[in-house]
């Protein structure tokens, strides 16, 4: 009696398991939005520092891997549109605790780190005076209100960088208006170089809005490649050039599109 009760009990629960990975979101964006800025804004601990990329979360090795991996895709891109291979001007959208700036600032006349995390901004100022005298300044972004990051710098970048930050954006609008915001600070000819979590024909890859975005932050906005080129030629800038990485050593699925601004 007992087995005859159980063994459906245990058939059912596996078939809502695997179910539930192909239902529709189960969180609005809006409730997204609060959650993320929840978590970005309060320090966890060694994960959390580890998602933003701080030194004393990935570690050295990974950390300067990040930041050099990003500086030869940038000039790569840059060489490839007959650009200097350093930015003047540079904007990164969601810099977190300095991978990329200890490497591209130094190259840079001025540096422009923004962050939901006050924190993350502070320490990516702090890491680049420890290698170089560029100056850093330092913005805070609402997910509310974006674009207020950005007041005062419209068409005076010549480069835009935003990395590991789409897959964890509310979904696919808050992407798209980080796109915005980079048509916005470019100067006509600047080179924006985002990347995004693409996804494929398997439905598991899919980005989705999970009530546990906590836990699965990187994965809850995703696009296909076609889709984000499309998009981005909607917003106004060009989409020119794709440098996909599958797999490394922090995750994988990731596609860097180069984007300038006519």
């Amino acid at each position: 009696m007992n087995v005859a009760v159980s063994l459906p009990s245990r058939v059912l629960w596996h078939a809502l398991r695997i179910g539930a990975r192909y239902l529709p979101d189960t969180a609005s964006e809006a409730w997204t939005r609060r959650e993320a800025a929840r978590y970005w804004t309060a320090e966890y601990g060694v994960d959390w520092r580890a998602n933003a990329h701080w030194r004393s979360g990935l570690g050295e090795k990974t950390w300067h891997e990040v930041g050099e991996s990003h500086l030869r895709i940038y000039q790569l891109f840059a060489k490839a549109f007959r650009l200097p291979p350093w930015p003047r001007v540079m904007l990164e959208w969601g810099c977190g605790g300095g991978a990329n700036a200890v490497t591209f600032a130094p190259i840079a006349t001025r540096y422009i780190a923004a962050d939901v995390s006050a924190q993350s901004t502070a320490e990516c100022a702090a890491q680049v005076r420890a290698v170089c005298p560029t100056p850093v300044e330092e913005r805070r972004i609402d997910l509310d209100q974006p674009r207020a990051a950005a007041a005062g710098l419209e068409s005076q970048c010549d480069t835009f960088l935003c990395v590991y930050v789409i897959e964890a954006t509310p979904g696919q609008a808050d992407a798209l208006e980080i796109v915005r915001i980079a048509e916005s600070v470019l100067k006509p000819g600047g080179l924006a170089v985002i990347q995004v979590k693409y996804h494929t024909t398997d439905p598991l890859t899919r980005g989705r809005r999970r009530r546990s975005y906590r836990r699965r932050s990187a994965l809850t906005t995703t696009f296909g490649i076609d889709e984000f080129w499309l998009r981005v030629q909607e917003i106004g800038l060009e989409p020119r050039l794709i440098h996909l990485v599958p797999r490394n050593d922090l995750d994988g699925r990731y596609a860097y599109f180069a984007l300038t601004k006519p």
